[in-house]
């Protein structure tokens, strides 16, 4: 049997230790203030939100919630975060993603003030990323790392393969892999022959996007596979990129879809918040 890597359990001890710092921070006077953006009504949008502003409360954060009709124009949505990026008590910035077509994601996230860029995905938190200095990293691929150095499982030296290559997923994890001195591949929809690829593969990440494509021939024997992916199968039950019950029984550790990656995203959001005090 495979061990299983628990997100929730995981996910819990970090947001503990967040608590703990927030706590820290008030007795001195300090606290931390995150405000999420929505534009729009996107069920899974207006769920993600709800669970960022429980975490809030549970570690003490406060939150500031602006939910704005779908047919808000790109230069209200600048305007509030030009308004943000000046209020001194605002710490971090989240606008929740996607937005609707008639905005420009990229110049939205260019606008956040990159030392209040919580979702780490300015450019300047991925330039500080790629060179090694101090910023936000993207909350996915920091929670990966937080699994599985949490769960044991060494990543130096290892053959490490990424499969996605997206600005969210897949290239900041494959930089935060290689600071970890791991050997990293990157794979995408071009790849040749992909099944030899992961196959030489001590740790795989699926961020491919879908549902269920990755089985047992993609998989090293005694591989460690972690799961991005989650979507809902023809039965409206949760599932990953990963095909877990083919492959679970050929690698030593792995994530569930529900309760592995998708619970460490939201806990690296808390843990930036708090990052932010320092960074600012």
């Amino acid at each position: 049997m495979p061990q299983i890597i628990d997100g929730k359990l995981i996910s819990a001890q970090i947001k503990e230790e967040v608590k703990e710092k927030v706590a820290k921070l008030n007795a001195q006077g300090t606290r931390v203030c995150l405000a999420v953006i929505q534009v729009g009504t996107d069920p899974a949008s207006s769920v993600y939100v709800g669970n960022k502003k429980k975490a809030c409360a549970y570690v003490g954060i406060e939150s500031l919630s602006y939910e704005l009709p779908e047919q808000t124009s790109q230069e209200e949505l600048l305007a509030l975060i030009a308004e943000l990026n000046g209020k001194a008590e605002v710490n971090g910035i989240l606008v929740q993603l996607p937005l609707p077509g008639h905005i420009d994601e990229d110049a939205v996230i260019r606008a956040i003030d990159p030392k209040k860029d919580v979702d780490g995905f300015h450019p300047q938190s991925v330039g500080a990323l790629c060179i090694g200095q101090p910023g936000f990293v993207s909350c996915t691929p920091a929670g990966i790392i937080e699994l599985l150095k949490r769960s044991g499982i060494e990543i130096a030296g290892k053959e490490c393969v990424v499969i996605g290559r997206s600005n969210i997923v897949g290239k900041p994890m494959a930089i935060l892999l290689l600071r970890e001195n791991g050997t990293v591949t990157v794979t995408h929809s071009r790849t040749r022959n992909l099944k030899e690829v992961t196959r030489r593969a001590d740790i795989l990440v699926v961020a491919v996007g879908k549902p269920r494509m990755i089985t047992r021939e993609y998989v090293k024997e005694g591989a460690v596979v972690i799961d991005v992916g989650i979507h809902r199968n023809e039965n409206n039950r949760l599932c990953g990129d990963v095909d877990y019950e083919d492959v679970s029984p050929v690698c030593s550790a792995i994530t569930p879809v529900p309760g592995g990656v998708g619970p460490m995203t939201i806990a690296m959001l808390m843990y930036n918040c708090v990052r932010s005090i320092e960074l600012q």
